[in-house]
């Protein structure tokens, strides 16, 4: 389910910038079509921050997933 909600979110911020690209060439309308591109702009920071791996936890203490540095 968190895919679907996840694909949904992308796709909208892509249909939100080319709303925000032709209300910026065709109608002239600057302030909408800027506040488009930041909330796509929001939008794709939240998918970001959700799909970084959440540290793990074992035996109450938070270990590191990451491989050890050579």
């Amino acid at each position: 389910m968190s895919d679907l909600i996840l694909s949904v979110t992308v796709l909208t911020a892509f249909l939100l910038i080319g709303g925000a690209i032709y209300l910026w060439r065709k109608k002239g309308n600057t302030k909408q079509a800027i506040l488009m591109a930041v909330l796509a702009f929001v939008m794709v920071a939240n998918v970001a921050i959700w799909l970084i791996p959440a540290p793990e936890e074992v035996g109450g203490a938070v270990v590191d997933s990451a491989p050890p540095a050579p």
